[in-house]
């Protein structure tokens, strides 16, 4: 099968640091690939990951007409170049519009929220050729009001990259791995290891302007080197690896309807459990009471950390090869191009 695959022009594919759909893209053309399938790829310049061939985007960001429409036709001419079976979208509803009434099949993914409104047309207009699929379910029963198929295929990991840690001393660290942000629930996760008394690792980036910025400097540097809260930065993956291996458990108390959150998947194929809450995608992931626990307050946090010992870091391992790696990822999809 001939397959174009396209993510969005922000990031290279693979990306360096941060970008989870990237990842995921390219764990997706890896796998393809592998299985003996051709794959195109459009996405920013620069972008590494082996394909069969590769359209660079020309429009570097996914804001702006000009940019979208610059894209869009990138993405038509990319189609007449290639010749694909199927077009699978990771980036932009917007792009595939000069090819939708085409009877070529296309899969439009959808890693965040999507607009109804926008699906709604984008089904009238494919009249057929194109399906839906979201990273969880919540991401699913958000777009089905705008019509059309929607399938949910989760996002999966390379669970070679990441070394299963069976024991961790009973002194190990919680971290929080993620970007340093109030949705992510970052000064949740500092109240609640502050009130446990257990050291905390924060991983991430943050925001150097605006709102992030004021919400760094002001209720998260303060905590920063006391009682045992540190920071670390971002991290790439040697480094994720090992400290999400060493970790206690790794707490990411959200804020905010989560499409899926990679990182509750990488922690798992470390063995390592998670704390975070009933929003978006987790329950999908974490099994409260089995890889780890979802709470809604801090007191129920730190309750969580007192059970940590009553969950079994295998059976959040495999939690992760049966439900989230990158083989099984694939295989759903295919599945999907095949129907």
């Amino acid at each position: 099968m001939r397959i174009l695959v396209t993510a969005d022009p922000e990031l290279p594919v693979p990306p360096i640091l941060y970008g989870g759909i990237e990842r995921i893209v390219q764990l997706l053309i890896d796998g393809l690939r592998a299985r003996g399938h051709v794959v195109a790829l459009a996405a920013r310049a620069g972008s590494t990951v082996h394909t069969d061939a590769f359209y660079p985007w020309p429009g570097e960001s996914s804001h702006g007409w000009v940019n979208a429409c610059r894209n869009a036709w990138a993405l038509r001419a990319a189609v007449r170049s290639f010749q694909p079976d199927l077009v699978h979208s990771f980036s932009r509803l917007l792009y595939l519009m000069p090819i939708l009434r085409r009877t070529l099949p296309k899969v439009m993914t959808y890693e965040r929220q999507p607009t109804v409104r926008a699906v709604r047309q984008a089904v009238g207009l494919a009249r057929g050729t194109l399906i839906f699929t979201g990273c969880s379910d919540s991401v699913c029963r958000d777009g089905r009001p705008g019509g059309g198929t929607w399938n949910t295929v989760h996002n999966g990991v390379d669970m070679n990259l990441y070394r299963f840690q069976p024991t961790v001393p009973a002194d190990a660290p919680l971290v929080f791995l993620s970007r340093v942000e109030r949705i992510k629930g970052t000064h949740r996760a500092i109240a609640i290891a502050r009130k446990a008394g257990r050291p905390l690792i924060i991983a991430g980036n943050h925001g150097e302007a605006g709102e992030e910025k004021i919400y760094w400097e002001k209720e998260i540097l303060p905590y920063v080197d006391k009682d045992g809260i540190s920071y670390v930065g971002p991290v790439n993956d040697a480094q994720k690896n090992d400290l999400l291996g060493r970790a206690a458990a790794m707490l990411v108390p959200i804020e905010w309807e989560e499409p899926f959150g990679i990182v509750f998947a990488e922690a798992l194929s470390c063995g390592t459990p998670v704390i975070s809450c009933p929003r978006g995608a987790l329950p999908e992931i974490i099994r409260d009471g089995k890889e780890g626990f979802l709470v809604n307050t801090v007191d129920e946090g730190v309750a969580a950390i007192g059970r940590l010992s009553q969950i079994d870091r295998g059976a959040c391992r495999r939690r992760a090869e049966e439900s989230f790696s990158a083989d099984v990822m694939v295989e759903n999809y295919l599945r999907l191009y095949s129907r």
